[in-house]
């Protein structure tokens, strides 16, 4: 059964997650510590629970989804797994962050691709992965069915959805990728999102004026 904690590093305050169980296995979710103190928190988190990060996780790869995969990938041996898609989006990850004015060391070096419906195993707990694009051309989301949760990226947040104005964006098909993906999930799943506080599928469906 995983456990699920929440960070939330950098100045654009990205929420990165770790999702351990039992055995102390560990997947880690778009590690955004971009200052070299967040990633400490990180690491002693990870230390003083003695856990084992096995896997690592990209919903999408814009610059504050990604400060910290190769912290992540260099201390822990692993290599980043995203949609083919994403490619071009961890690319190009740095040229963002000069325009912000946040430059950083991106990983390179081998990925993982993701296509949707593949299941992601960690011990006897499973995610499953849905194509959910719109934010970003390539964006997965990982859906846990025994737990009842899903961590959504900037797909869907509480009460509003993902900015598309950025490269590879589209309204409409964010909108799609919600309607005809997220909005599939129970009613009572929690959505754990890339920014601000988590919310539920069903509240979403009722409460957010932008899918009205």
């Amino acid at each position: 059964m995983f456990t699920i904690q929440c960070f939330q590093f950098s100045p654009i305050q990205e929420n990165t997650y770790l999702l351990y169980n039992e055995f102390k296995n560990c997947i880690v979710i778009d590690p955004g510590c971009y200052f070299e103190e967040e990633r400490e928190i990180l690491a002693q988190y990870i230390l003083s629970n003695q856990l084992k990060p096995q896997i690592l996780l990209n919903t999408h790869c814009h610059l504050d989804h990604v400060f910290g995969n190769k912290f992540i990938s260099e201390t822990y041996k692993l290599i980043p797994q995203i949609h083919p898609n994403e490619k071009q989006v961890l690319d190009y990850a740095p040229t963002s962050g000069l325009i912000y004015n946040m430059p950083f060391d991106n990983y390179v070096g081998p990925l993982k691709y993701i296509e949707s419906g593949e299941k992601i195993q960690l011990d006897d707990d499973e995610l499953i992965s849905i194509f959910t694009p719109g934010h970003s051309p390539g964006s997965l989301s990982f859906y846990c069915k025994s737990q009842n949760f899903v961590i959504g990226g900037d797909v869907l947040f509480h009460r509003s959805i993902g900015r598309t104005d950025l490269p590879g964006g589209n309204l409409d098909t964010l909108i799609s990728s919600i309607k005809n993906e997220l909005f599939l999930l129970p009613d009572e799943t929690i959505v754990y999102s890339g920014h601000g506080e988590k919310t539920n599928i069903g509240d979403e469906k009722m409460e957010n004026p932008f899918l009205r």
